[in-house]
Parts: structure tokens; C-alpha cells; sequence
């Protein structure tokens, strides 16, 4: 999913800067400068539920999304 995709799905440049307490513009940035990792991890968060799922934590951080999300490791037997 392209960052211009992420943030048309969350509702668009202002939706997403207003979750993200940042300007509009700086969101508009990210469209062509990809989405600051910091600003990401919660993105993707906010993405995972307006996807109903679809697109998950898991596939967009494939090699750390354990150490971001420690609760979404199955639970140990």
C-alpha cells in the first residue's frame, strides 16, 4: 500500500494531520517523502481498524511489528 493509499483510506491530508497533531502540509510530504516511522506505527494502528483488518500491523511492519506490539504475540502455551 502506497503512502498516498494509507492516508486516502484514513480519510484524507486533514483527517490524517489532525490525528497525527501535525499540519496538513506536512502530511501532504508524506505523500511524496513516505510517512516519518514514528508517525507510522500509530498510522498503521488507526489503518488496521478502518480496514476492518485488511491491512494489519503485521504486514506493514512484517520484521518488528513483535517489538512495536508485544500484545499481538500469540499467547505462550
Amino acid at each position: 500500500m502506497t503512502n498516498s493509499e494509507i492516508i486516502d483510506t484514513l480519510g484524507g491530508t486533514t483527517k490524517v494531520a489532525r490525528m497525527c497533531l501535525v499540519s496538513p502540509p506536512a502530511v501532504a510530504m508524506w505523500r511524496k517523502t513516505g510517512i516519518p516511522p514514528d508517525r507510522m506505527i500509530f498510522v498503521a494502528a488507526q489503518l488496521e481498524k478502518a480496514t476492518d483488518g485488511q491491512v494489519t500491523r503485521k504486514m506493514l511492519f512484517p520484521n518488528s511489528w513483535a517489538k512495536i506490539w508485544p500484545e499481538l504475540n500469540p499467547p505462550e502455551q
